[in-house]
């Protein structure tokens, strides 16, 4: 028998899943909670998986996890023109490395990974009906991919019980115990995951998404095992087990049929054949366009995020991922070209576009200041495009490619890496390397994986991302390696401590 208990709730508290309620004031909903003749949580597994799925949008947006990644990195700025783009300031803080434990999108993606964990666990609880063993499997890998990024942006995981009372403040795993328990959730769901090859449509997890977040943690493991000073200094250490660990799951991706697209930009439309790992079942890639593209395009963007010029300088010209000029044979959005938007700027007519706001034709510029862009500054970037976007992917296989590059060179195969690094260049038109080393390694998870929401990660495995500047960042303070828990948290949950710096 089934027992129905109607509470009342806010919609702060709906979001603090792990981490409890705060004293905000807003409006309070009908809360429904479903529980067994014991008094325990139930519900219907089914339903609350498509749930967890669903909530893979929340990466599509141009905010919150998407903007801690790319903003605070050297790949993406978020330039405020005019009173465009101000916002309080978010974008600035982000990208000049001043955020604190207030900033909106630090809070929004603890609330965000967090809860959707939570759903996640709430799947592993169901009772009416139970999950199936491929369900239970699907759940385990989805609360490890949430996971995942609330221990690799803030180093310290809550965890509540979905029996625990509402007073019970929830445990937190240090950032060891986080990784254990990620790790053991996607190893006890490897079994149970379906075998598929790749697919514009694979939006379930699989062996293959299982084993791609795996070669990501393993590959990023010596960051979260190292020994953290008062100032936030890290000292990373990579253990060959971890390598090796790296490659066989690379190995079990390719077993299952994953390789290098053909073409580029051909994997981020529906002629995909050979990398989508796993892609978002919902919300939309439109975002990563309308984000960058000017108001006078077709169609009209939000004249936002560009690229620096700096980072733009790192592709050979032959290298397609560089970009390619606009389709004038294509019916519908030939105005625009794939890959980085440099220079005068046309529509599907082929007529030069005129600035509305300036009257003078449309060009986009290489430099770019944080504060007074003018409309045309800045280099756009377009991956997914409006004629025949796909699905928004989160995992593929060129990212899995050279994460076992760098696995064997960090192992010291450096011949071997160095040949995977230029299979990947010879795919993507650019000229062999003929050496290899942490820079270029670097340098070509950018020029490869440019906006696709992990750049942060590799600078700070690579140790580029504190100790070093860029255009508009010179702030270095190495406790940023972590982001600040968010007050909010500190104050519903006594167990969690700020991290160091904050």
């Amino acid at each position: 028998m089934k027992y129905i208990k109607k509470s009342y709730l806010s919609l702060a508290c709906l979001a603090f899943f792990y981490v409890g309620c705060t004293d905000l004031e807003v409006e309070e909903i009908d809360s429904i909670v479903v529980e067994n003749e014991n008094l325990e949580f139930d519900g219907d597994a089914g339903a609350l998986l498509r749930t967890a799925y669903n909530e893979l949008a929340t990466f599509t947006s141009q905010e919150n996890v998407y903007a801690l990644y790319e903003h605070t990195s050297d790949e993406l700025i978020g330039p405020t023109r005019g009173t465009d783009w101000g916002d309080n300031g978010v974008w600035r803080l982000l990208h000049s490395h001043q955020w604190d434990e207030n900033h909106q999108y630090v809070r929004n993606s603890w609330n965000e990974m967090n809860g959707r964990a939570y759903v996640a666990n709430q799947v592993l609880a169901s009772q009416s009906p139970a999950p199936t063993a491929e369900q239970a499997a699907e759940a385990k890998f989805l609360r490890a991919f949430y996971t995942w990024h609330v221990m690799d942006l803030f180093g310290q995981v809550p965890f509540r019980d979905v029996n625990d009372d509402d007073d019970v403040d929830p445990e937190v795993f240090s950032r060891s115990e986080a990784l254990d328990f990620i790790l053991t959730d996607l190893q006890e769901a490897l079994p149970d995951l379906p075998s598929t090859g790749p697919a514009t449509d694979n939006t379930r997890a699989s062996k293959a998404a299982a084993n791609a977040l795996l070669a990501r943690i393993y590959l990023n493991k010596g960051v979260y095992t190292a020994d953290v000073n008062e100032q936030g200094a890290i000292n990373i250490a990579f253990d060959p087990a971890d390598m090796n660990a790296v490659i066989d799951a690379v190995d079990a991706i390719i077993a299952d049929g994953y390789g290098l697209e053909d073409n580029y930009f051909d994997i981020y439309t529906p002629a995909s054949q050979n990398e989508v790992i796993l892609a978002s079942p919902q919300g939309s890639s439109e975002t990563r366009y309308f984000m960058t593209l000017h108001y006078d395009h077709n169609p009209s963007g939000w004249n936002g995020f560009t690229t620096l010029a700096d980072f733009y300088a790192k592709f050979e010209e032959e290298d397609i991922r560089k970009g390619i000029d606009a389709d004038p044979d294509s019916t519908a959005f030939s105005g625009i070209g794939r890959g980085f938007l440099i220079g005068q700027q046309f529509d599907d007519s082929a007529r030069a576009i005129i600035n509305s706001r300036s009257g003078i034709p449309l060009s986009y510029e290489p430099e770019v200041p944080l504060i007074g862009a003018d409309t045309d500054d800045g280099i756009r970037a377009i991956k997914y495009h409006p004629a025949d976007k796909g699905n928004y992917i989160l995992l593929r296989y060129g990212d899995a490619h050279l994460m076992k590059a760098e696995a064997l060179f960090r192992l010291g195969n450096t011949a071997d890496a160095l040949n995977l690094v230029n299979e990947l260049r010879t795919a993507r038109g650019a000229s062999e390397l003929a050496s290899l080393d942490e820079n270029a390694i670097l340098e070509e998870r950018g020029r490869e994986l440019y906006w696709e929401g992990y750049r942060r990660l590799d600078q700070i495995r690579f140790g580029t991302f504190t100790s070093q500047t860029w255009d508009e960042k010179t702030v270095t303070d190495p406790y940023r390696v972590l982001f600040p828990i968010p007050q909010q948290a500190l104050d519903s949950n006594p167990n969690l401590v700020q991290n160091p710096g904050y």
